[in-house]
């Protein structure tokens, strides 16, 4: 049960840790001002945070103990769980903003789209691993895991959750395209899937709205274009080297969501452009080093296991960049290990936590 050889990825466990700690600093920063606000207090949220934290490193620490092979076992079950709690949330789930996507549990919000990430890409990597064969033939292969990945995305989509259920899709391609399948299949797929998520674009207005702001958000500067705007006003008066630490005009209650969503705008009006170029170097150096483990994994489940970790991290890191940089249209992704958010710093230090296990018995 226990990893008895190797040491971790250092480079990977470094990376995170610097990550982690911009992430602290940066919740303290953005949301101080609404936590004297809300609660007469201005650590009221980096205390939460601090918190999962600790719990997230502890989680990681012990994961990266316990042999990875020993969640082959719990893929059915994890899938089948993960089934229950998407279907729970919208049932039970707390009414946030019009989106049901955390279950209260008194002293944690449980958010099943980020348990559900996980679980089906260790699904997908063991059924590669034990059908890689088959996995190249359309019908018996590959069409299993699109209807199971079909419906997590409709569960997902029903919270709504636009920008996980996404996020989600593409990890799954990314491992599937690792794991053998055909890549004709894959492209042909691509293309289909163009007129669903269009549909799923003109189905809700606001979607619709956030498209449009996308493309012009001055077109409408007090509404749907708000929230780009006050982004890039934010990354623009950051220059170069930054406002300072602490220093930044948009937490002001000008810029939504500064402290979970868009808290990299907060971060480069802080810091500056190197700030931001660091935070995004750092996701990069996360992204090769990961993929690394996966080639040099013992076997293909590693291989498998690791590329659908670090994709998951790495695409999410991009898509929230690129959201708040105005370079991809307004979907709610936070970003890993930065953004406050205790169910998502938790099961991203606790993916880390697989990911350095797969690390200690690499290869070379």
């Amino acid at each position: 049960m226990f990893t008895k050889k190797g040491n971790p990825d250092l480079l990977v466990f470094t990376t995170v840790i610097v990550l982690l700690s911009i992430g602290i600093i940066m919740v303290f920063s953005a949301s101080s001002v609404m936590g004297i606000s809300d609660f007469r207090d201005p650590f009221h949220y980096v205390k939460r945070q601090s918190l999962w934290a600790v719990v997230g490193l502890f989680a990681m620490f012990f994961l990266a103990r316990i042999d990875y092979r020993i969640y082959k076992a719990l893929a059915l079950p994890g899938i089948l769980l993960s089934y229950v709690l998407l279907v729970l949330v919208l049932i039970i789930g707390q009414d946030i903003g019009g989106a049901k996507r955390w279950i209260d549990l008194g002293f944690f919000n449980l958010q099943p789209s980020e348990i559900s990430k996980l679980a089906m890409v260790n699904f997908v990597a063991v059924y590669i691993a034990n059908k890689r064969e088959k996995l190249r033939l359309f019908w018996i292969g590959l069409c299993p895991i699109l209807v199971i990945l079909g419906l997590k995305f409709g569960l997902i989509m029903l919270e709504p959750d636009f920008g996980t259920a996404v996020a989600m899709s593409f990890t799954i391609l990314v491992v599937l395209f690792a794991g053998g399948a055909h890549l004709g299949q894959l492209a042909g797929l691509g293309l289909a899937a163009i007129p669903g998520l269009m549909f799923l674009v003109f189905q809700k207005p606001y979607r619709m709205r956030r498209i449009m702001a996308f493309r012009d958000p001055w077109a409408d500067p007090a509404d749907t274009g708000w929230n780009i705007i006050q982004s890039l006003l934010a990354i623009g008066s950051g220059g170069l080297f930054g406002l300072g630490l602490g220093n930044s005009r948009q937490k002001f209650s000008y810029l939504p969501e500064h402290h979970t969503d868009f808290i990299f705008a907060i971060l480069s009006e802080e810091l500056g452009f190197i700030g931001a170029f660091m935070v995004a170097f750092l996701f990069f150096i996360f992204a090769w080093r990961g993929l690394r483990i996966a080639l040099n994994a013992p076997d293909l489940y590693g291989t498998l296991l690791a590329i659908g970790i670090t994709s998951m991290i790495g695409f999410q890191a991009m898509l929230n960049m690129g959201v708040v940089t105005g370079s991809l249209p307004v979907t709610g992704i936070p970003l890993p290990f930065i953004s406050y958010g205790g169910a998502s710093l938790m099961m991203s230090l606790a993916s880390v936590g697989i990911l350095l296990n797969i690390s200690r018995q690499s290869k070379t």
